[in-house]
């Protein structure tokens, strides 16, 4: 229990915003639950959650400690009171997620805390897959991370091992990643390459598409094929041969081909009559292509993993058998 003497500051505010404030961590549904069930009292005694706090008021918190810790990117899967996680795959090392386009991978500098990774965290603690109190330091990790407003397949660890031989297998490219991207116009040719060299500009969070080499440029590759198109549009299918920032929009908005809704690299101004939400892309199939050991992770090898066709790829294209 912890106690706490309502200052002059403090005074005139109600008692749910209060506790909200004193106990950072603590999930909205689960306070005002606490509150009705008199977990939290003011002056020794229950209380409604609007009631307005005096100066000289006591407010005794029934709730566990881990809830009044200052946020961060760590623990913030405490306030994740009902978790939110589209499991396409799961085993003992390993989850797949479905991730909704608008959802961060990680907490970004806004210092969201409804994260994809916070939901994964909550989901598996609530499950009873993992104790962050019986772990010395491990917790479960993303292995990769794609755009806050692309959909598609995140692979989660759940044990160290297995941390470690996913971000070895990403280093050595043994992981084949695959997207669904619309784009304006029609591939010449229906199959191909897209190559070059991409810059990276933090401060404005873009990058640019270059044909030679410059100093602070990385090499882009992206292979692509043409699997329908219907009204002006094309429905691609994408590999990354490499993984760098905003390859796939870029590579394709630098060819004359910019992604449809895409605000950034295209004309989603100009987009939004098709009546889609945001960017049409999805990273919507995973293959494990291991070569040598994986350790705890053989099983996985040549095993793949997809999700259904995304709603953008319907909308625009109509269904399929894919």
């Amino acid at each position: 229990m912890r106690e706490f003497t309502i200052n002059q500051n403090d005074a005139g505010q109600r008692l749910d915003r209060f506790t909200g404030k004193a106990a950072p961590l603590l999930p909205e549904a689960l306070l005002q639950k606490y509150i009705r069930i008199k977990r939290v009292k003011v002056n020794g005694r229950g209380s409604k959650r609007d009631v307005r706090l005096n100066a000289g008021d006591r407010v005794q918190m029934y709730i566990n400690d881990e809830f009044f810790q200052v946020p961060t990117e760590e623990n913030s899967w405490l306030r994740v009171n009902v978790p939110r996680v589209n499991v396409v795959y799961e085993d003992g090392n390993i989850l797949l997620a479905d991730k909704p386009a608008g959802v961060l991978c990680h907490a970004g500098e806004e210092g969201e805390w409804n994260t994809l990774i916070s939901n994964i965290k909550a989901y598996l603690y609530k499950s009873g897959q993992w104790d962050p109190a019986a772990e010395n330091s491990f917790s479960p990790a993303l292995c990769n991370r794609i755009d806050r407003n692309t959909q598609g397949l995140v692979i989660a660890a759940k044990t160290a091992e297995a941390l470690r031989v996913m971000d070895e297998k990403i280093r050595l490219r043994e992981i084949d990643k695959y997207y669904l991207a619309a784009v304006h116009g029609r591939m010449s040719p229906p199959e191909g390459e897209l190559s070059g060299f991409i810059f990276k500009d933090s401060v404005k969070n873009r990058v640019y598409v270059r044909e030679k080499p410059e100093p602070g440029a990385r090499t882009a590759r992206t292979r692509y094929r043409t699997l329908r198109y219907k009204n002006g549009l094309s429905l691609l299918e994408c590999e990354l041969l490499t993984g760098r920032t905003h390859q796939i929009r870029a590579q394709l908005a630098a060819a004359g081909h910019p992604l449809v809704g895409d605000g950034k690299y295209g004309t989603d101004r100009a987009d939004r009559s098709l009546g889609l939400t945001g960017q049409a892309l999805c990273s919507y199939k995973l293959r494990f292509s291991f070569r040598g050991s994986s350790g705890a992770l053989d099983y996985l090898s040549g095993r793949e993993f997809r999700i259904p066709e995304p709603e953008f790829a319907v909308k625009l294209f109509g269904d399929s058998d894919m």
